[in-house]
């Protein structure tokens, strides 16, 4: 088999592959080094102004030590005050100082704990919640596509399921670079962090439970090896995989997948096309861009069209899918059309939202 260049999935010799694991859509959320900032100025807040209190009405309290309050006795009450020390050295004796301290110093220490401790608690809650989430996202996930190499062809072909009406909860990206998995959660898809060929990573995807599975890494090699494993974890999904060289295409199909397109025959043979027939190459290269201008769908043949020839439906066939058999438009077994065929037609394409597009 015949080993091309360097791979999005391998060539990243010096970034340390983490322990797989999912990583579900998330909305922006503000970095945690900013939120544990904030929350210290609020509580230095809450101290200082607890100071300033204790300042303002230091006539009011009195000091085991010296009998006096000054500025520093005054941070040093506040701040045992607030953390609920109170070793009582330092103690509101006046009627005035006891009132503020029950309607505004307590109130203040309240306060100052519920800063400090919510940071503890919004990170459990947001553990509790992301458990609860994936859980129920292993719960529910079935039939669902999973995509191995977020890279150009890889998106390339989420972009085109996508344009036909796949939801982005119905997907999971495989790729062993976070950052990758990190631009796929930003577009609101699934994602696992890890090596595909292993089929614990894959297992991560619920794989098992797959419809289709489309294989878009860069090195053939790697290709195959997440055929086999995919393969043997999902006997029954549709697995369409890319290579590089045709010559390896054969191998690929020998390991599970159903469907291998050759990237680089097929670039260039767009490309001779082109250089022949501008025109011609636009029209392949519109076909193929699914959204805009004319889409080349699969459809099933409806009631009406039973017993009609291929000539005669309303849109324009280019093939007729009998079982396992592909019969041209022009091939007079593809006549007259049976309830149980599916047509390759081609149809004027409706606009639909990009990847990364606002829903």
């Amino acid at each position: 088999m015949k080993l091309p260049g360097q791979d999005a999935i391998a060539r990243r010799a010096d970034e340390q592959l983490v322990a797989a694991r999912v990583h579900m859509p998330r909305r922006v959320i503000e970095r945690p080094l900013r939120q544990v900032a904030k929350r210290l100025l609020m509580a230095m807040g809450v101290l200082a102004l607890t100071v300033l209190i204790v300042w303002l009405d230091r006539g009011g309290y009195h000091d085991n030590a010296d009998g006096k309050v000054d500025l520093l006795d005054s941070v040093y009450y506040a701040t045992v005050t607030l953390s609920t020390t109170g070793y009582g050295d330092i103690v509101p004796h006046s009627d005035s100082a006891r009132l503020v301290n029950v309607l505004l110093v307590t109130p203040l220490r309240v306060l100052f704990l519920i800063i400090l401790v919510g940071t503890t608690l919004e990170v459990l809650t947001e553990r509790t919640r992301e458990e609860w989430r994936l859980n129920r996202w292993r719960a529910t996930l079935r039939e669902h596509t999973v995509i191995v190499g977020f890279g150009t062809k890889g998106r390339s072909a989420l972009q085109t399921l996508c344009a036909t009406g796949l939801k982005k909860e119905q997907v999971v990206v495989v790729d062993p670079s976070s950052k990758v998995i990190e631009t796929a959660n930003v577009d609101g898809f699934a994602g696992v962090v890890g090596d595909a060929t292993r089929s614990d990573v894959l297992l991560r995807a619920e794989l098992q439970r797959a419809r289709q599975i489309i294989i878009a890494t860069q090195r053939d090699d790697t290709a195959v090896l997440v055929a086999l494993t995919a393969r043997q974890l999902n006997r029954g999904a549709k697995i369409v995989a890319a290579v590089r060289e045709e010559e390896n295409a054969p191998l690929l199909r020998q390991s599970g997948a159903d469907a291998v397109i050759t990237s680089a025959s097929a670039a260039g043979r767009l490309l001779g096309l082109s250089v022949l027939s501008p025109s011609a190459g636009t029209v392949m290269e519109d076909l193929i861009q699914q959204g805009s201008g004319l889409d080349i769908v699969e459809r099933p043949v409806i009631k009406s069209e039973v017993g009609k020839s291929v000539r005669e439906t309303d849109d324009l066939v280019v093939s007729v899918l009998r079982g396992h058999r592909l019969l041209g438009y022009d091939d007079p077994k593809a006549s007259p059309l049976q309830l149980t065929d599916r047509l390759i037609t081609i149809v004027r394409a409706t606009n639909v939202p990009s990847l990364g597009a606002a829903e």
